[in-house]
């Protein structure tokens, strides 16, 4: 399977759709559970329109597949994320862009959306690396990285420049084929608890 083809992706504790309209409302509410830190881009909820456009858009231009988050407990879209930097040739993606409510940090939501993405992009896809990148200042996202069992590959400074005009050093880990079944195992342990 290719990266970018639209697949729905689910387990007993989430459901990832394939991001459309429909899901606007409740990711405009999700939206407004969050503070705005300096160094994530999470939409505010009037941006959420504009966002699904874009990561629709960058879908046609087969740059990203993107999903809306449904927790399967409640029924409710709790956020976003995609597979991104689509590398098809050389078999590489990276699952990142993503944001989860503030009442589904800390649950079963981010281990099983994980779960089911490295197993759809090993398993179905073939990939030979699975990456994920984060702001430097970004700690709750390197260390929920860290938890996945992703190993670090460095950090590129001054990657990009920022909304605001600072400049953003990237930090980068990803998984390899071999490491997978390590980290699958601890994924499964962790939603075990669940």
């Amino acid at each position: 399977m290719r990266f970018d083809e639209p697949i729905t992706l689910q387990d007993d504790h989430v459901r990832l759709e394939p991001l459309d309209h429909v899901h606007a409302d409740d990711l405009a509410r999700a939206a407004t559970t969050l503070s705005h830190a300096w160094y994530t881009s999470v939409p505010n909820a009037d941006q959420v329109p504009a966002e699904i456009d874009g990561r629709r858009a960058l879908h046609t231009d087969g740059m990203m597949n993107p999903f809306a988050v449904r927790r399967r407990s409640t029924g409710e879209v709790v956020g976003m994320t995609t597979y991104c930097n689509i590398d098809q040739p050389n078999r590489r993606v990276e699952i990142g862009y993503t944001w989860l409510s503030a009442d589904a940090h800390g649950t079963e939501v981010n281990p099983a959306m994980k779960r089911l993405m490295l197993a759809h992009a090993f398993e179905a896809c073939e990939a030979i690396a699975v990456t994920f990148m984060t702001h430097f200042h970004n700690r709750q996202s390197r260390a929920a990285i860290e938890r996945l069992g992703a190993k670090l590959d460095g950090v590129l400074r001054n990657h990009r420049i920022s909304p605001g005009g600072s400049l953003r050093d990237t930090v980068v880990y990803s998984i390899l084929p071999h490491e997978w079944p390590a980290v699958r195992n601890g994924l499964d342990a962790r939603l075990a608890r669940f």
